[in-house]
């Protein structure tokens, strides 16, 4: 019989005291891979949705990381409003003229063009309009170019796809400016299809509702991002909307009158976009042409009103300097947790020692070494370790899966019993060490065990 089989022996022989040791010990693996699992969840979530097709986000003055968690996460408040015409800056003259034209304002803004359209020739420059709320949901103003020309996905190469219906329109005759689009996970948890309508509310969750209802035309395919708990309308209904007109004192002398086609209000009046200088945009996503990035960045940063931020850089900078401290600790916790568990394992081997006395004397008599002895114990002292640390890791998943539609819900994150987080495989390496340093004190018993006295006892 093998050494190793003797310590199994041993192990189920005394099944009661063994199963209490390996499960405490269990539990505090299951803490520490669950809480590892998670802290890798989320730190992969936010890294990975950093990767978007553009690389800047403009937004007002302020802090970047903010401006970042607001536009691409959809967190936080938004810090201020930019100027519709800021938004024009990254737009050649032909294109200018043709909002101005379309929208009605200043003549002037569509005769040159704007001061960062060659740093996005062959780009794109999509705004984004915040503050109000589907549910407990963002609703993001947006323009169809959203899904038309940004990629998502683990490599950005993903064009967004409709689990039903289809992108929504500028303006047509059926819905005029109030078409919206709803994320995977927002039409999941709130029952809503095409063909449903909703009220955006203002500022809040809990805030007004406005009389303005938008119509679902399509709701998107699972993305993984957080573009899954967004609604996104048309930019044009969200400016319709009460209160989300910039107030304008007086019209500039060489204003023009914009040609956009008519919608109705819910009385069944007749209204029209907003002009020019009565709109605003929270952010701007850009995806410069070519190599420019960095330096449309700067030249961004160097003026007054208006920042750019890169979200890949800020995002690491938050792992860097927030979540990296807490991973020390969490690590810290994880060692403080494995030698609980392995003093766990010393006390429970060490109590029954006095009961193996005679055991261990009847072994060495009947011809079994000092070493031997010894290297049972450590291998009993392993086993529960290895069934503890399997065991542990198992509970740990298996509440991960559990919870996969919740992790999901808030990050965006697909956690299912294989979602491994590789600080997990620095686990059980600890335990078994630790697991072998606790056999240390009963195998140095069983070696020094006098033979004859306790085959005489």
């Amino acid at each position: 019989m093998s050494l190793l089989q003797i310590a199994w022996r041993n192990f189920c022989y005394r099944s009661v005291s063994s199963v209490l040791t390996t499960f405490s010990l269990a539990l505090g693996v299951a803490l520490v891979v669950m809480v590892l699992a998670i802290y890798g969840i989320i730190t992969d979530a936010f890294r990975s949705n950093s990767a978007v097709s553009y690389n800047l986000v403009v937004g007002p003055k302020g802090d970047a990381l903010q401006l970042t968690l607001n536009s691409v996460y959809y967190l936080s408040q938004p810090i201020q409003n930019l100027p519709f015409t800021d938004y024009m800056e990254f737009f050649d003259q032909q294109q200018r003229a043709e909002m101005v034209r379309r929208y009605g304002g200043p003549e002037s803004l569509g005769e040159v063009a704007g001061k960062y359209s060659r740093f996005v020739a062959g780009g794109v420059a999509i705004p984004l309009a915040l503050g109000d709320y589907f549910d407990q949901y963002r609703v993001v103003g947006t323009t169809p170019d959203f899904f038309d020309k940004l990629l998502h996905g683990p490599d950005v190469d993903q064009p967004f796809r409709f689990r039903e219906g289809r992108n929504f329109e500028v303006f047509n005759e059926e819905n005029g400016y109030f078409e919206a689009v709803l994320g995977s996970r927002v039409a999941a948890n709130l029952g809503y299809g095409v063909g449903d309508i909703f009220y955006p509310t203002h500022g809040d969750p809990e805030g007004k509702g406005h009389r303005d209802a938008f119509r679902v035309v399509g709701v998107l395919a699972p993305t993984g991002t957080p573009n899954d708990r967004a609604a996104f309308v048309n930019l044009e209904g969200f400016y319709l909307m009460e209160g989300h007109a910039k107030p304008v004192e007086s019209e500039p002398d060489d204003m023009i009158a914009g040609d956009a086609p008519a919608g109705t209000d819910p009385d069944g009046e007749s209204i029209r976009p907003l002009t020019i200088p009565q709109r605003e945009v929270t952010s701007i996503l850009v995806r410069s042409g070519g190599l420019w990035g960095a330096q449309l960045m700067n030249l961004i940063n160097e003026g007054k009103d208006a920042q750019a931020a890169a979200p890949v850089g800020e995002i690491h900078k938050m792992l860097t300097q927030i979540v990296g401290p807490l991973l020390t600790a969490l690590i810290v916790i994880t060692v403080i947790t494995c030698v609980v568990a392995a003093m766990g394992i010393l006390v429970g081997i060490y109590n029954s020692m006095s009961d193996r006395r005679r055991d261990i004397a009847v072994m060495r008599a009947l011809g079994a070494r000092r070493d031997a002895v010894t290297t049972i114990i450590l291998l009993e002292s392993l086993l529960i370790a290895v069934i503890g640390s399997v065991t542990g890791w198992v509970l740990a998943h298996s509440a991960i899966l559990i919870a996969s539609p919740f992790i999901e819900a808030h990050t965006g994150v697909r956690a299912g019993f294989l979602t491994i987080s590789v600080y997990e495989f620095l686990v059980l390496p600890l335990v078994l060490l630790l697991a072998t340093l606790a056999g240390l004190l009963p195998a140095a018993v069983a070696y020094r065990t006098d033979v004859s006295r306790n085959l005489a006892a």
